[in-house]
Parts: structure tokens; C-alpha cells; sequence
């Protein structure tokens, strides 16, 4: 069905209906009472509409098999979860992407044929009440995204597939008994506060798929956790794991996604990392990893990320002479290591998949496709490779906090759909290339601290940066800098530009009037005559061309003519 406005109050005459779908209809208003009518419903689903108000009309639903009420705007707290007898053949109870509030009611029975609760995206809070750990049948658990605090209970569930607790501020050690389910295939407990050890048992979950244990407080040794052959996204970031990696990452493996960053991982990048054919994201920096610029890495076919970021990697980054490697690399992040030497350019002609400029085509779990090169202590000074300009797939150029030296490459002006540009604390010298005004997309520029002179571009994006774009440069001037470009021969050129393009056409020169706007811009004009305009009128008669300061700093009113054959 597919309605608008509010549900029919005549439908509360439909007393022997058994389902009714009017999801995605774009419903609103509240829930009608006349609907409580419907006592032989077995299937209700409102999801994906405007619906609001408190939930409350369906307790005499005493047949209903699954009722989802999902992505509306219900607010309140649950009462109708409270004193609830009638719900006993209740299977799927989807609650989620709501306003709801308060905790869940913990005089609840009645639910123990319930399978699947969904109610995640709310504003509960509280404990998780212990009816919910004793239903039997229970198999899909999504309490995630709310405000739920305390430890979890065990779990009298032994069915359980898809788990996730992620975000809240949960506390205390991981449940034994989500590490007995034989079906289980998810287990997201990210983003809370749990504290305790990865017990080793977690790696008899055979059928286990997904694993997000990041953003927590645990400890210890992280399990081999790379023999579980079914596992294909592995999280346990930004915890408080130590010691080498020590797990074997087994041939005929599934993981597309390894994510062990912002942990204190000792020891060298595991060499089994090569039996990961289907890996894409490698993420292990912010950890004290020992070892050099691990290359093999590239011949991974699907590798697109990796982050090798803030670790004790050293020595030169090498690259072989096999063309193949790192073929679909879109990010790259050795930063904050101890690197040394020049970029090699034999490394950046390897990456093929920066070289496409397909909108269609993004980088998975990531906004946008980066390019970061490392930022090492002081070592042998470097050299932004010209071979950049081929990248036209970038979306972020960092190359921040290294020595490089020499010149911003005019190449970059390649890089067209190029939407952040870092080249901070580096030794890079000479003036900002006027192309770059061509990167239309660019959003963020950092080129401070460098040693960078001459004029800032204008027009375009170069008038939306802030002084802090620059700071550190003593010898650039221009807007948004105190310092103005003023009088200079480029300015004069400019005034030219004007009187050419403006007045000139293939029939001689035609009356014209406009107004270009100039910040703070000194004109020559005149011959020798200088006057320090805000916005300049520029006005064509014949074979005159008037240019009058309509906004003038020093005069009330300048105005001077310059032939055409003087120009």
C-alpha cells in the first residue's frame, strides 16, 4: 500500500485483518485509537514513515507475530512493554531509529517466544534488565546507539546470530556467554567502556563473521584471533592491547578489514599479513611497532587503505621493481615514523588507482580517497615527487611535518577534483603556483610554516582560506595576509586585462559599464599616476576607457582616461 497524511481511522473496521504494510508511505501524525481494533493482526509495519506520539494502541494484539515500527518519530518510554500478557507469540519487535526515552521496563514477561529486539537509535537509558538476558529463543539483539550503562549479565540465550551493544557506556569484562554461541555471526561491543581481556575461547566461534570490539578499556594479548576463517571484519582499535601479534593469519582466510590502531602492539608487521587475498583495509598505526617499510604488502590484489601511521618504522621506504604493486591503493598513511631518504617516484607509479578521476567510485568505510607520505624527525631532506600530478584521483594531498625542500609543482593544478591540500611544517620554498586557483573543489589549504614568498592567488577558492593557511611564511603577501600585493607589475597587468577583454570586440571598441570588485587592490593607471582603490568602474567609450574609483581610500573621487594606444 502506498498512502500520505495521516492512517485512515476507518481502519480500525478492518477487524479481520491479519497484516498491513504502509511502510515507506510517508505517514504521519499519531497512531490512530481505532486501530487497537485489529485483534487478529499477526503482521503490523509502519517503519520508514513520519509517525509520531507515544506507542501504546497495540496491547490487545494478541496474535501479533512481528511488529516494526522503525525510522518514524514515536517519543515517550515503553510503558506498553509494562504488565504486557498478550505479546506471547511476538517473534520481531522493531522499535529502532525512534525518540524514545527512559529505561526498559523491567517488569516485562510474556516475550519468551521473542527472537529478534531492535531497538536501537533511541535515548533509553539505565541497566539492560535481566529479562532480556533470559529470553531462550532470543537470536538478533540490537540495544546499539543508546545511552545504556552498568554490566552486562550472561546471556540464557544459546542461539544467539547478531549481537550489537555498540555505543552506549557499558561496563565490565565481555560476556562468557556471548563466546559459547555456535551461531553466533556478529559481536559489535565498540564504543563503550569494557574492561578485561580477550579470552582465547572467543576463537571457537566458527561461524563468527564480524568482530568490533574497538573504543574500550581492554587489555592483554590480542588471541590468534587470525585463524578464525570465517571472520571478515576485525576491530579492536583504540584499546589498551599490547604485546607482538603473535596470530597467524591463515591461507584461505576471509577478512577484508583489519583495524588495530591506537593500541601498544610491539614487534614487526605480521609477514602472514600475505595469506589476506581479500584484505582491503589495513589499519595498525598509533602503536610502537619496530620494523621497516613493509612493501609486500602491495602485492596484495584488493588492498585500497593502508595506515602504517605513528609507530617506530625506519630505514628508507623501498620499493621493488614489481609494477604491480600497490595497483588499487588509495590511501596511504606512514606517517609520524622515523622514515628517511627522498620519495621514491618508482612507489607513486605503482598507484593505478589514483590515476582515475571516477566520481562513482569511493573509497570503502572512508569520505573521499588520501594521500599521506610520512612525517619523519629530521633525517635527508626530501623532494615533493613531480609524479603527484598524475594522481587525478585524489581527494586529500598530505605531506605535512617532513623536510621537504624545493617548490609547490605547478602539476598539482592536475589534481582537479582535489579537496585538501596539507603541505605544513615542511621547507618548501618559491611562491604558491597562480594555477592551483583552478582546483575548484579545494575546501582545505595548509600551507604554514614553510618558506614560501610572492603574491597569494586570487579569485576562486584562494578567497575563502584564512590567514592561518599561511602563517609562517613571512614573505607571502596578499588576501586574507595584512600584507597586500599592491602596485606590483602583476597588478598592472590585471588593470590590462580589463581594458582589453572588457572594452574590445571584433567591431572596435563598445560602450560598456561594470563593476569589478578589487580588495584593497593598488592601481597603476595613468602612466605614472597611482591610486589605492576598493572597487574599480571601469567604463569604455570609443577609443577611451575610463577607470574611476568608486570607492576610493585616499580620494574622494579619482578619475583618469588612458588612450587605447597607450595600453
Amino acid at each position: 500500500m502506498n498512502f500520505t497524511g495521516e492512517i485512515p481511522e476507518s481502519f480500525g473496521y478492518l477487524t479481520s485483518l491479519y497484516a498491513l504494510d504502509m511502510s515507506f508511505s510517508n505517514l504521519s501524525g499519531p497512531i490512530p485509537k481505532p486501530l487497537s481494533n485489529l485483534t487478529h493482526i499477526e503482521t503490523l509495519i509502519l517503519c520508514n514513515n513520519n509517525l509520531e506520539g507515544p506507542i501504546s494502541h497495540f496491547l490487545r494484539f494478541g496474535k501479533l507475530w512481528e511488529l516494526s515500527l522503525r525510522n518514524n518519530n514515536f517519543d515517550g518510554q515503553l510503558e506498553c512493554l509494562s504488565f504486557n500478557r498478550s505479546w506471547t507469540q511476538l517473534v520481531i519487535l522493531d522499535f529502532s531509529s525512534n525518540f524514545l526515552a527512559g529505561p526498559i521496563p523491567s517488569n516485562v514477561s510474556g516475550l519468551q517466544n521473542l527472537q529478534w529486539l531492535i531497538l536501537s537509535s533511541n535515548h533509553l537509558n539505565g541497566t539492560i534488565p535481566s529479562w532480556i538476558f533470559t529470553l531462550s529463543s532470543l537470536t538478533n539483539l540490537d540495544l546499539s546507539n543508546n545511552n545504556f550503562s552498568g554490566k552486562n549479565q550472561e546471556f540464557k540465550s544459546k542461539t544467539l546470530s547478531y549481537v550489537t551493544l555498540k555505543q552506549n557506556q557499558l561496563e565490565g569484562p565481555i560476556p562468557k556467554s556471548f563466546l559459547n554461541q555456535q551461531s553466533l555471526e556478529v559481536l559489535l561491543l565498540s564504543l563503550n567502556n569494557l574492561s578485561g581481556q580477550i579470552s582465547s575461547t572467543i576463537c571457537n566461534l566458527k561461524t563468527l563473521a564480524g568482530l568490533d570490539l574497538g573504543n574500550n578499556n581492554l587489555k592483554g594479548m590480542i588471541p590468534r584471533l587470525g585463524e578464525m576463517r570465517a571472520v571478515g571484519v576485525l576491530d579492536l582499535r583504540n584499546n589498551n592491547l599490547s604485546g607482538t601479534t603473535k596470530t597467524t593469519f591463515s591461507i584461505g582466510n576471509q577478512l577484508s578489514v583489519i583495524k588495530l590502531h591506537g593500541n601498544k602492539l610491539e614487534g614487526k608487521v605480521p609477514r602472514s599479513l600475505i595469506n589476506c587475498k581479500y584484505l582491503e583495509v589495513l589499519d595498525i598505526g598509533n602503536n610502537e611497532l619496530n620494523n621497516t617499510f613493509p612493501n609486500w604488502l602491495g602485492t596484495l590484489p584488493n588492498l585500497k587503505i593502508v595506515s602504517l601511521k605513528s609507530n617506530q618504522l625506519h630505514g628508507h621506504i623501498k620499493v621493488s621493481k614489481n609494477k604491480n604493486l600497490f595497483a588499487e591503493l588509495q590511501i596511504l598513511d606512514v606517517s609520524s615514523n622515523g622514515f628517511s631518504g627522498n620519495l621514491p617516484a618508482s612507489l607513486f607509479e605503482n598507484f593505478q588507482a589514483m590515476r582515475i578521476n571516477d566520481p562513482n567510485v569511493r573509497t570503502p568505510g572512508y569520505v573521499g580517497d588520501t594521500f599521506t607520505i610520512y612525517e619523519s624527525p629530521p633525517r635527508t631532506p626530501g623532494y615533493i615527487p613531480s609524479i603527484i600530478g598524475d594522481l587525478v584521483g585524489l581527494h586529500t594531498l598530505n605531506l605535512s611535518h617532513n623536510l621537504l625542500e624545493g617548490h609547490i609543482l605547478a602539476s598539482l593544478q592536475h589534481l582537479s577534483i582535489l579537496e585538501s591540500l596539507d603541505l605544513s611544517s615542511n621547507k618548501i620554498g618559491g611562491g604558491i603556483p597562480q594555477q592551483l586557483a583552478s582546483l575548484t573543489f579545494l575546501a582545505v589549504l595548509n600551507l604554514s610554516h614553510n618558506h614560501l614568498v610572492g603574491c597569494i592567488p586570487k579569485e576562486k577558492q584562494f578567497d575563502t582560506f584564512e590567514r592561518s593557511s599561511y602563517q609562517g611564511n613571512d614573505g607571502l603577501r596578499g588576501f586574507p595576509l595584512p600584507k597586500d600585493c599592491g602596485g606590483d607589475d602583476r597588478d598592472s597587468s590585471l588593470i590590462c586585462w580589463l581594458f582589453e577583454n572588457s572594452c574590445e570586440t571584433s567591431r572596435g571598441f563598445t560602450p560598456l559599464s561594470k563593476e569589478v570588485s578589487m580588495d584593497l587592490v593598488l592601481c597603476r593607471v595613468c602612466l605614472s599616476s597611482v591610486i589605492c582603490c576598493k572597487t574599480v568602474k571601469v567604463v569604455c567609450v570609443r577609443k577611451l576607457v575610463k577607470l574611476q574609483c568608486t570607492s576610493p581610500i585616499r580620494n574622494d573621487e579619482a578619475v583618469c582616461t588612458m588612450d587605447n594606444n597607450s595600453s
